[in-house]
């Protein structure tokens, strides 16, 4: 009796043995993770902050490695001594901000919008054009994504030259609009097919249309998924540089062309570049943080299966 009981503990101190030190790998393991996303983050904020001598000698640490001063701030018209004064540079930024607001919420909702309805009818109607089915549809979506930008870049320049939509905003929606469609196809077609057709038979025993079930129905449950694709459709269009540059000058232009026109013959002004990176990072960051639970669900519906 005695043996069995000292068996019985030493089994247990075996496995809670284990367990931590299972637990405590992973917990390691995801700190390391998670410091090697969040330290571009760092790096850009602090680096906003950096004279040009520290930057020069990789100083990492405030207050440590060196004193924080507003500089790349200062010269964007942020800074606390600046942000009351007329400022050129603040005028600017805040002028590329809205346009990187409108044209990438405005392309983000449309490409959510259009997606859906595409990928609602891929998921619950059979199409068939000669050999092609549902099936080749949704891979010609995915195939837009295999397509490098620049191949498209003389295509498109001289269209919009034609049409007149060169540095404007309803080119880069559009364009933006396009360009993120087939991933919203894609991430909107599982949530539909997780979704049982059986709600939308009984709504429609009750009187309701196909789009009436659609619409009180279904959208209600794919919400969290398209939540979820709206988001990834957003960070894609805010930070998309490519066509901003090829595509706009002067009026329609956003903050990543802003970014890189920090850069010149002589040398790359990293503090000022920094600030308007963290600045730009922000906005993401709060929508990030606001709608967390949507990209939870959003992303768990699709396994559901």
């Amino acid at each position: 009796m005695t043996t069995q009981i000292f068996h019985d503990s030493a089994s247990d101190r075996l496995y809670r043995t284990k367990f931590w030190s299972g637990r405590t790998a992973i917990y390691i393991a995801l700190l390391i993770w998670a410091f090697i996303c969040l330290f571009p983050i760092f790096w850009t904020a602090t680096t906003s902050f950096k004279s040009a001598a520290d930057v020069m000698k990789g100083n990492m640490i405030p207050w440590l490695e060196y004193a924080p001063k507003w500089l790349g701030w200062k010269k964007l018209g942020l800074s606390p001594d600046t942000i009351f004064e007329y400022s050129a540079a603040r005028d600017e930024f805040l002028r590329r901000f809205v346009n990187s607001v409108v044209i990438s919420t405005t392309a983000s909702v449309l490409a959510v919008a259009l997606g859906s309805i595409a990928a609602y009818g891929l998921s619950r109607f059979e199409y068939k054009f000669l050999r092609f089915g549902n099936s080749d549809i949704s891979f010609f979506f995915l195939s837009q994504l295999i397509m490098p930008p620049v191949v498209m870049a003389l295509p498109f320049l001289a269209l919009y030259k034609e049409l007149n939509l060169l540095d404007t905003k309803i080119g880069l929606i559009a364009i933006y609009a396009l360009s993120v469609l087939p991933i919203v196809v894609w991430i909107m077609r599982d949530q539909f097919e997780s979704i049982p057709t059986e709600l939308e038979e009984a709504a429609m025993v009750d009187g309701l249309s196909i789009w009436g079930a659609f619409t009180t129905i279904i959208l209600p449950i794919a919400l969290p998924g398209m939540v979820a694709a709206a988001i990834l459709c957003l960070v894609l269009t805010w930070n998309e540089y490519f066509f901003a540059t090829l595509l706009t000058s002067t009026v329609a232009n956003t903050l990543p062309v802003m970014v890189a026109s920090k850069t010149g013959s002589q040398g790359i002004e990293w503090w000022t570049m920094a600030a308007i990176s963290f600045a730009s990072i922000l906005p993401l960051l709060f929508v990030g943080i606001l709608l967390e639970r949507f990209i939870i669900k959003g992303m768990a519906a699709g396994a559901i299966k």
